[in-house]
């Protein structure tokens, strides 16, 4: 993997901190982001991803029972000194090649209070700059761009939030963030309001939030000040509707597939999808 031209958002965030329990007991000593698809975690998708769009710094937000993370994305004298001039040695070259262009950071967030509690855990890492935000969970493909590639073409021309946005059915709605907004171009939404996890009834629209991100930094101070909602948890949405309120938050419709692997069927159905794809 070749490192690419410097972009705009050179920080990608990863909330990784979250208990996992819809895959338990799998996940009980395991990350899971550090569940497979094939052969390759699902944390290490989302930082090529990262890296397709021109992030070089991953900063991560782990919790306790987290550290295989932090060993995935490091060297394993043990393990390379076996299988050193080996056939098998060739099959951590991708890996190698991450480790080689990127920096990784780590920081743990010590209660679980949330996505926005998550990102604001975040700032020590992130600076004083835009940054993007990936939730390794949410696999996404696309055979040009990248998800997060296209996203950054959006913030380089807007210079305001991004968040990524695709349609589900109706039912689906009480799942997801929400938008409510006007295209201004081809796929690309101004919001109005956001609503988190709406009854299919109270939904603005079908546009659902997925787990992509790209935030400016004044989302920390507002994510100071915002009081918890839905869960008794700080949302994502709820700051981002204070930046809506001042025109400064788009919603773009990407190019692509996403695979909800936070759920056994997008799961299964990613590692079907990815086992048949062609190289």
């Amino acid at each position: 993997m070749k490192r690419t031209e410097k972009s705009v958002i050179e920080v990608c965030l990863f909330p990784a901190a979250g208990y996992g329990t819809r895959f338990l007991p799998a996940t009980k000593a395991m990350p899971k982001e550090m569940l497979p698809i094939l052969t390759k975690p699902l944390i290490q998708y989302g930082v090529e991803e990262a890296i397709s769009a021109g992030c070089h710094t991953m900063a991560i937000v782990t919790g306790r029972g987290k550290r295989a993370i932090e060993d995935h994305f490091d060297i394993s004298y043990e393990l390379e000194s076996q299988i050193k001039g080996s056939s098998k040695d060739a099959l951590l070259d991708g890996l190698r090649d991450v480790m080689n262009v990127a920096t990784f950071s780590y920081t743990r967030q010590k209660e679980m209070k949330g996505l926005g509690h998550a990102i604001l855990t975040g700032e020590s890492l992130v600076g004083k700059e835009a940054f993007a935000v990936i939730l390794a969970d949410d696999l996404c493909y696309s055979k040009d761009k990248s998800v997060l590639t296209q996203m950054v073409e959006v913030y380089e021309k807007y210079k305001c939030s991004v968040v990524a946005i695709e349609e589900v059915d109706l039912a689906e709605v009480n799942k997801y963030g929400v938008i409510d907004g006007s295209e201004i171009e081809p796929n690309i939404y101004k919001v109005k309001s956001l609503v988190e996890k709406p009854s299919p009834n109270k939904a603005p629209s079908n546009l659902a939030i997925i787990g992509r991100y790209i935030l400016t930094p004044d989302i920390f101070d507002i994510l100071r000040t915002t009081k918890p909602g839905i869960n008794n948890e700080i949302q994502i949405t709820d700051a981002l509707m204070k930046q809506a309120e001042n025109g400064k938050v788009l919603a773009y419709k990407f190019s692509g597939k996403r695979y909800d692997c936070g759920s056994m069927d997008g799961f299964v159905k990613a590692t079907n999808d990815f086992y048949n794809m062609p190289l």
